[in-house]
C-alpha cells in the first residue's frame, strides 16, 4: 500500500491510500474508526490496515482536490545513519581525511530535528547566512512496533514501510561546527523532507535481494541527473541500523530512521565543479524505484 498524509478541501489532515482513481479518505470511509493521522494508524496498523477497503467510493478524492504532506509530518524521531561506504569515503577525502576503523565496526547515526519536516512540493529555505546548501539522496524506513534490543534477524519485524527522504544540509554551517567535534547539528536542522507517500514494506518484496532491495536512486537539480546509486550497494542494511539503535533503548511506532546518503547523493560528493551550490529557485528532485519521486523547491530564508 502507498499511504499518505494530506489537507482535504476544508484544511483537515488526513491519511489517505493512494490508488489509481485518487485519494481514499481512510478516516471517512472507514467511518471514523481509522485515525486521521500517520503515527496513530502506525502504532496500531494490525488492526487498522483490514480495515481499509479500497473499493469504497466514499470520500474519493482527485490528486487536484488535496494537498500533499509528508507521509509523516509528525515523526516520534528521526535517527539519520551514516550507512553508504562510497558517500563516507568521498565526503571525507573532499576534508582531507580518510574512513576512521571505527566505521567498519559499528553503524553510527545522529539525531536530526523531527519537527522541521518538509513533505512534497513544500519550499525549502536556505537558512539566512548558507552559502553552501545541499541535498542529500536517502531512503528511510519508519518504525511499526515497539521494542529494546532488537537483533538484526528480528529487524524486519519492527519495519512498517518506506519512503524518499532528504536530508537538507547547509555545509558551510556543518563545516565550521563539526571542527568543534560535535554535530552536525545546526547544520542539518531548518528542514527534512520525507514523501511523496509511505510504502508498506510488503511491496518491496520484488525488489529484495537477500537483506537489501535493489532500488535506483537519482537525484535531479532542475531537471539535470546529477546523483545515481543502488540502495543495494549500501554497507550496513537496515536490520543492521535498527541492531544498533536499539540497543539498550525503546525504539516506538512512528520513529524514522535514514539510511544516509548513497554514493554521488549530494553536491559535497560530487564537488562545485559538477554543480555549484544550491540557489533560491532550484527545483530538486530525487526518485527511488518503488517509492516515487520527491520535489521540492529552494527559497531564501527570512524572518
Amino acid at each position: 500500500m502507498k499511504l499518505i498524509t494530506f489537507e482535504n478541501k476544508e484544511g483537515k489532515e488526513r491519511i489517505g491510500l493512494l490508488m489509481n482513481e485518487g485519494v481514499l479518505d481512510l478516516f471517512e470511509s472507514s467511518n471514523g474508526m481509522i485515525p486521521n493521522n500517520m503515527v496513530s494508524f502506525i502504532e496500531n496498523h494490525e488492526k487498522y490496515l483490514p480495515m481499509i477497503n479500497p473499493f469504497s467510493n466514499s470520500q474519493l478524492y482527485s490528486k487536484e482536490e488535496i494537498k500533499v504532506k509528508s507521509p509523516l509530518p509528525r515523526p516520534v524521531s528521526v535517527r539519520d545513519f551514516y550507512a553508504f561506504e562510497e558517500h563516507v569515503k568521498t565526503s571525507r577525502a573532499k576534508r582531507g581525511l580518510d574512513v576512521v576503523p571505527e566505521w567498519y565496526e559499528i553503524p553510527v547515526f545522529y539525531f536530526t530535528n523531527h519537527l522541521a519536516i518538509k513533505g512534497p512540493e513544500e519550499v525549502i529555505e536556505r537558512p539566512i547566512g548558507c552559502k553552501w546548501l545541499d541535498y542529500e539522496l536517502e531512503i528511510a524506513c519508519v518504525i511499526g512496533k515497539e521494542g529494546k534490543n532488537i537483533s538484526r534477524e528480528e529487524a524486519e519485524d519492527y519495519i512498517f514501510g518506506y519512503c524518499i527522504m532528504n536530508d537538507w544540509s547547509a555545509r558551510d554551517f556543518q563545516r565550521q561546527e563539526m571542527k568543534v567535534g560535535l554535530g552536525p547539528a545546526k547544520g542539518k536542522d531548518f528542514a527534512t523532507s520525507f514523501g511523496p507517500y509511505l510504502v508498506t514494506k510488503d511491496e518491496l518484496e520484488a525488489y529484495r535481494v537477500g537483506d537489501r532491495y535493489q532500488l535506483e536512486m537519482t537525484a535531479k537539480v532542475n531537471g539535470r541527473l546529477l546523483s545515481q546509486g543502488n540502495y543495494e550497494q549500501i554497507y550496513y542494511s537496515f536490520a543492521e541500523m535498527i541492531e544498533r539503535a536499539s540497543a539498550g533503548v525503546t525504539l516506538y511506532p512512528g520513529e524514522v530512521i535514514g539510511s544516509g546518503t548513497v554514493g554521488t547523493g549530494c553536491i559535497l560528493e560530487l564537488g562545485t565543479d559538477v554543480h555549484r551550490w544550491l540557489e533560491p529557485g532550484d527545483e530538486i528532485e530525487l526518485e527511488i524505484t518503488g517509492l516515487g519521486a520527491l520535489k521540492n523547491t529552494v527559497t531564501e530564508g527570512g524572518v
